[in-house]
C-alpha cells in the first residue's frame, strides 16, 4: 500500500512538474524559447508566391524548419500584424514601403541582429529592424487591345478608357500608394491631386491588391491598370497574362518610376523569432539572391552581385531599361502619408 501510495504522490509530482514547465515555455514566448519548434510563419505582400514556393522548399530541406506563407496586400498584412499584437502568429513580415517603416514605427518589429553588410543603405533600416529581400519598381500593364497603347499620363485621361482603368487604393496597397508618391514627385502634390480627381472618371473603383487586377487586364475587362515589375513580369511567365508593361511618361518624354522593393523585418513578440531570424539570413545569402533574377523576376539587393538576365525569361533590367528609377526618402514619406492619404481621398471623392 505505501509503494502504492507513493507512486501515486510521485506522478502527482511528475505531472505538476511538467505543467509548470510547459506554462513557462509557453510564457516565455519570444524565440529563444520556442527556439526548438521547426515551423515559422511569413506574412507577405503578394507577388513572391512562385519564388518562395522554391527557396522554401530549399530551406526547409537545409534546416528542417517548414515555413507557413500568408499572402495579402501590402497594408492589409501590416494590419493583420497589429491587431494581433496582443497573441502574435507571424514571425516574419514581408510588406512593401511605406507600410514596412510604418510597421517599424508602431513597434511592431524588432532588431534581426543579421549581417545586411551586403545590402545598400536605401535598402535597410539604419536601426536593423528591416531590410530589402528584392529590388522592385512600379509599372504599369495595358491590354493589347488598349490601341493605340497609352505611353504617356495625359493618354490614360482619354474618353476611351473611361471605365476601363483600376489602381489600386493608395494608402491599402503599395503600389497604389507608389501611384500617388510618383505624381506627387513628377507634377507636385496638388498637381498629383489634380490629376488623379480628373482619372477618377476613367477609374472603376478602389482595390486593395494590386496582384487582382492582373487578370482583369489580361482578360479584357480593364485596359489598364498599375502593377510592379516583378508581379508583372512572373505573371506573364507563369500565368501567361496577356499584358504589356509600360512607364507612363511626361510631356517631355521622361519616364520615370519609383523604386518598391519587398522588405522584411522580425515581428516583435514573434513566436519563432530564431526561426524567422535564420529565413531572414537565408533569403539574404548569395546563392539564394543569385535566384532573384530568374525566379522571383526582380532584382537582387546584393550590391555584391551583378543583374540577372537569364535566357528565355522576362529581364527586369531589360524592362527598365531607359526609365528613371526615384528612390524616396521612405521615412519623409511616412510623416506626411496620412496628411497625403486624406488630401488624396478628398480630391478624388473615394
Amino acid at each position: 500500500m505505501r509503494n502504492t501510495r507513493f507512486r501515486h504522490h510521485r506522478i502527482a509530482a511528475i505531472t505538476l512538474l511538467a505543467a509548470i514547465i510547459g506554462l513557462t515555455v509557453a510564457c516565455g514566448g519570444t524565440g529563444t524559447a520556442n527556439s526548438g519548434d521547426n515551423t515559422l510563419t511569413v506574412y507577405s505582400a503578394d507577388g513572391l508566391g512562385s519564388w518562395y514556393k522554391t527557396e522554401f522548399a530549399k530551406f526547409t530541406e537545409q534546416t528542417g524548419i517548414s515555413v507557413n506563407i500568408v499572402e495579402a496586400g501590402s497594408g492589409e498584412v501590416v494590419s493583420r500584424v497589429q491587431k494581433e499584437q496582443s497573441n502574435p502568429q507571424a514571425d516574419l513580415l514581408v510588406t512593401l514601403p511605406p507600410f514596412i517603416q510604418r510597421a517599424a514605427a508602431d513597434g511592431l518589429l524588432t532588431e534581426s541582429n543579421v549581417d545586411t553588410t551586403a545590402v545598400a543603405p536605401e535598402n535597410k533600416d539604419a536601426a536593423g529592424r528591416y531590410v530589402a529581400i528584392v529590388d522592385n519598381t512600379l509599372s504599369f500593364i495595358a491590354n493589347p487591345g488598349a490601341t493605340p497603347a497609352p505611353s504617356t499620363w495625359d493618354d490614360l485621361l482619354a474618353p476611351r478608357f473611361k471605365d476601363k482603368i483600376q489602381y489600386s487604393t493608395p494608402g491599402q496597397a503599395g503600389d497604389g500608394t507608389a501611384v500617388l508618391l510618383l505624381l506627387q514627385h513628377l507634377k507636385g502634390k496638388q498637381g498629383a491631386l489634380d490629376y488623379l480627381a480628373r482619372l477618377q472618371t476613367n477609374n472603376v473603383g478602389p482595390s486593395s491588391s494590386t496582384g487582382k487586377l492582373q487578370p482583369k487586364v489580361s482578360n479584357g475587362e480593364l485596359l489598364v491598370a498599375n502593377g510592379d515589375v516583378q508581379m508583372n513580369l512572373a505573371s506573364i511567365r507563369d500565368d501567361g497574362s496577356k499584358f504589356a508593361l509600360f512607364f507612363p511618361a511626361m510631356p517631355d518624354g521622361v519616364r520615370t518610376t519609383v523604386a518598391l522593393p519587398y522588405v522584411a523585418g522580425i515581428t516583435k513578440g514573434a513566436p519563432h523569432s530564431d526561426n524567422a531570424r535564420k529565413l531572414l539570413e537565408f533569403l539574404l545569402s548569395r546563392p539564394v539572391q543569385e535566384t532573384v533574377g530568374s525566379g522571383a523576376l526582380g532584382l537582387t539587393v546584393r550590391t555584391d552581385l551583378g543583374a540577372s538576365t537569364p535566357a528565355g525569361n522576362p529581364s527586369p533590367a531589360a524592362t527598365l531599361a531607359g526609365v528613371t528609377v526615384w528612390r524616396p526618402d521612405w521615412n519623409v514619406v511616412l510623416a506626411d502619408l496620412d496628411a497625403d492619404l486624406a488630401a488624396y481621398q478628398k480630391a478624388t471623392g473615394s
